[in-house]
């Protein structure tokens, strides 16, 4: 090689060195934050801090200094990372579907189509599969967090039993109502015939409304509440945020139902129960059955015990034998054999879908022909049917749900709390 040819390479090698030697140095992702085997990277506590900065213009809300919302955004990773590996040790996934539903949810709620939220997501420069990532993220963390938090919560029943004797339980328990109202009003001190041709107002709308009249109409042309205009309509309210007089006459109402004209100090007052959510009363179906279950098995082909529970059937029939003495010798439920395969009253909900079919449609004293479910073939009988109120279990079980919620805030702090405390836990910043 000549040397004007080895001087250019050595020159255009110098002048590379040169220009790298004064660039500006790129800065490569790194570890801020190691939190057992895990790790939290600088690139992730950016994003965060540009996705709250985002929020915060959004909302011309000022945020504190960098440092300290710097120190609140790793805390909040941290415990975060936390969430995650006590769900990976727990074996906790996040199915599709779930996922799925969240994002069809955040669409709906939004009113977009995926191409709008494609565009939505692209001006943050993200897209739909990150997004998704992060709603799985989002969905284990919660799963794992009330799974194990409200495991570690304990409501006594003397806890129960004096949260409903509370005025507290009265809000929360007590369903709400959606009423109409249409007032005739009286002056002060009315006189007898103002007090009784207001009365008689009152009751000739009754009567109309008795016979299908508008109520709305009726409420904007004659009353004189507040809520006249809006068709007398005073939206759903708990019955500890009505007038006392109200609150003695809704829940007595079905819903449809105009309650008789009351009179208060106002006048008269016709309400109409629009809806009604939150009742705690429950009637539940209940049936009393008996059943006997033949399982296949590696002696006994599916084929053979169908038919032998078709021969046993055939017994009941012709009165050859009795079920019970025949659950007792054949059946193999083991909870319900000795007692000739009774099975006490019970919800048919609570079990399976195809033996929960049979009890609904059987009748009373009837043996149902041979059905199949996951646990073998069945015949059954049901014996009785009733009407269960299982109202105080319900507003129990409500109150044991209001009384873990208010809890639950407090109880993951500090289930937080123990697992930073028991966690390796290292700052690189």
């Amino acid at each position: 090689m000549s040397k004007p040819i080895t001087r250019l390479i050595f020159s255009l090698v110098l002048a590379i060195w040169a220009i790298q030697a004064h660039a500006e140095p790129q800065m490569l992702d790194r570890v801020v934050v190691i939190v057992d085997k895990s790790v939290i990277m600088q690139s992730e506590l950016d994003a965060r801090l540009q996705e709250i900065a985002a929020r915060a213009k959004q909302s011309n809300m000022r945020l504190p200094p960098r440092d300290v919302l710097q120190n609140q955004i790793l805390d909040q990773l941290i415990s975060e990372i936390l969430q995650l590996n006590m769900a990976d040790m727990y074996g906790i996934e996040v199915p599709d579907a779930e996922v799925n539903d969240a994002l069809e949810n955040i669409k709906s709620n939004q009113g977009w189509s995926t191409e709008q939220l494609a565009a939505e997501l692209a001006k943050d420069g993200a897209s739909i599969h990150e997004f998704q990532a992060k709603i799985r993220r989002d969905l284990k963390i919660r799963n794992v967090s009330q799974g194990v938090v409200r495991g570690r919560i304990r409501i006594s029943e003397q806890e129960i039993s004096n949260f409903l004797q509370s005025a507290a339980a009265q809000f929360w328990i007590s369903p709400d109502f959606h009423l109409g109202h249409i007032l005739i009003s009286l002056p002060p001190s009315p006189n007898k015939a103002q007090t009784t041709a207001a009365e008689e107002k009152a009751n000739r709308i009754y009567e109309q409304l008795k016979k299908g009249a508008n109520f709305e109409e009726l409420a904007i042309a004659e009353s004189s509440g507040p809520s006249a205009l809006k068709g007398g309509d005073l939206g759903f309210r708990k019955s500890s945020d009505l007038p006392t007089l109200f609150a003695e006459i809704a829940p007595k109402l079905s819903v449809g139902e105009v309650a008789k004209p009351a009179r208060s100090q106002a006048g008269f007052h016709i309400l109409k129960l629009h809806d009604k959510r939150g009742e705690t009363k429950q009637i539940v179906a209940q049936a009393r059955v008996r059943h006997i279950l033949i399982k296949p098995s590696t002696i006994l082909s599916e084929e053979k015990a169908l038919t032998k529970l078709k021969g046993i059937r055939e017994q009941i029939v012709s009165e050859e034998a009795e079920f019970g003495d025949l659950a007792k010798d054949h059946s193999e439920d083991i909870g319900s054999k000795l007692q000739g395969g009774d099975m006490d009253w019970a919800d048919p909900n609570q079990f399976v879908p195809e033996f929960a079919q049979k009890i609904r449609e059987g009748k009373i004293g009837e043996i149902s022909e041979p059905f199949l479910t996951q646990f073998g073939w069945h015949i059954l009988e049901v014996l009785e049917r009733r009407q269960e109120d299982f109202t105080k279990e319900a507003l129990r079980m409500k109150a044991r749900q209001v009384l873990t919620s208010r809890r639950f805030e407090d109880e993951t702090q500090v289930w937080l709390q123990e697992m930073r405390d028991e966690a390796f836990i290292e700052k690189k910043l």
